[in-house]
């Protein structure tokens, strides 16, 4: 388990983490998101003992980060988003390297585990150099596993891989999210819907949001949204908009999300102008708000300023 309580960190006059606190628990996937220099990587380098706090306390399976940096770093397998690879190496030779910083025991054993477990098979005996950017994230999350840590923490971890890959890597993030604890920072909200089972977001060193993936959307009070889909172009969102409780429209090819005021199910005004102006209705649905709406919602007022 990781708790974060009250960690902060100063860059001269600006404050870069404020005061926030979380815990990541065994069994579940944390994603932890915000926006560029929100302080993701800061908080996960305090987490990972790589920096010290200026304020606040990090416990990683009950050890005090600062006062025990050696076995909370035995404890955590880190992918950071800029995967440093040692890039002459042989992917078999580097994960006989980084098994020899950790002194396993049964090293050959564990990498071809290893191996078979990232899908690195194919490539094991070529040199790191050559490998496309995917297969290379997939040799750096190989060496965040390889001492087999209670705690995962994979920053962009999926970055560079294509749609097979992504497939294969996510599956085994899941699984290895069932008996360890993983903290995920991405980009990608798909992923995080995809695999998170809680999400924390901090905008301007803040905490916005800690909330179980299923309750996030409680974060966002009066708003519904509805998601429908025409059996061609031609529609008119202006003409949508102007629909009473109508916020917003979004167009994407023959679909339309149309963010509307809580106290007003628009769904029989949309049905009645689409049916005047002969706009065929495949679908219409009220659904659930996106994490990435949400996202943008919490931390938007960093774009605008």
């Amino acid at each position: 388990m990781v708790t974060v309580e009250g960690l902060t960190k100063w860059y001269g006059s600006q404050c870069a983490v404020d005061h926030i606190s979380f815990t990541a628990r065994p069994g579940e996937i944390l994603g932890f998101l915000g926006p560029n220099g929100a302080g993701k990587s800061t908080t996960m380098k305090m987490v990972t003992a790589y920096l010290p706090q200026d304020a606040g306390k990090v416990t990683v399976s009950g050890f005090d980060t600062q006062l025990y940096a050696h076995e909370t770093k035995s404890r955590i397998g880190y992918l950071p988003e800029h995967n440093p690879l040692y890039k002459d190496m042989y992917v078999r030779e580097f994960l006989h390297f980084a098994a020899g910083i950790h002194r396993l025991p049964k090293t050959t054993s564990r990498i071809n585990d290893i191996i078979e477990m990232t899908g690195l098979g194919k490539e094991q005996h070529k040199v790191i150099d050559a490998l496309s950017k995917g297969y290379r994230q997939r040799v750096g999350l190989a060496q965040a596993m390889l001492h087999d840590p209670e705690v995962l923490i994979l920053d962009e971890p999926t970055s560079g891989l294509d749609m097979n890959q992504l497939a294969d890597i996510r599956s085994l993030i899941r699984e290895l999210g069932r008996t360890k604890t993983v903290i995920l920072s991405t980009h990608i909200m798909q992923e995080v819907q995809a695999l998170c089972d809680r999400v924390v977001i901090i905008n301007e060193g803040k905490l916005v949001a800690d909330d179980p993936i299923g309750e996030l959307q409680n974060r966002i009070k009066g708003e519904n949204l509805v998601k429908v889909n025409f059996l061609e172009t031609g529609f008119d969102t202006a003409r949508i908009e102007k629909i009473k409780g109508v916020r917003k429209v979004e167009a994407k090819g023959i679909s339309i999300n149309i963010y509307s005021d809580a106290a007003y199910d628009v769904r029989p005004d949309v049905f009645r102008l689409c049916a005047a102006e002969h706009w065929v209705i495949l679908e219409m649905n009220q659904e659930k708000l996106s994490v990435e709406y949400i996202f943008q919602k919490l931390t938007k007022h960093t774009h605008d300023a």
